[in-house]
């Protein structure tokens, strides 16, 4: 997927996964009771991080199509292209799946 956008330094764009509308036991999930998902895939994300006094670039640890878990309250909201995505930095990511 192409995105207009290109993060700086060591964040990256995250799609989230969709809110889970049913329970296991086929329970209805109403909108307001929702939570938030932790869980999405890295679309677009920046080159590194720059070490402080030696000038050399660490790249980062995840890439592009990576499915990720995140922080509950990571990142910030962004709409781009008409798409919600959640841009954040890669220290937020816990995790890859």
């Amino acid at each position: 997927m192409a995105l207009s956008f290109k993060p700086l330094a060591d964040r990256v764009v995250v799609e989230a996964a969709p809110a889970e509308t049913m329970t296991a036991s086929g329970i209805y999930i109403p909108e307001t009771a929702q939570e938030k998902p932790q869980q999405g895939v890295v679309v677009s994300a920046g080159p590194g991080k720059y070490a402080d006094l030696t000038g050399n670039l660490i790249p980062l640890s995840v890439k592009v199509g990576d499915q990720v878990l995140y922080s509950k309250y990571a990142g910030t909201e962004v709409t781009i292209d008409g798409k919600e995505y959640l841009v954040m930095r890669e220290a937020d990511i816990l995790g890859t799946l």
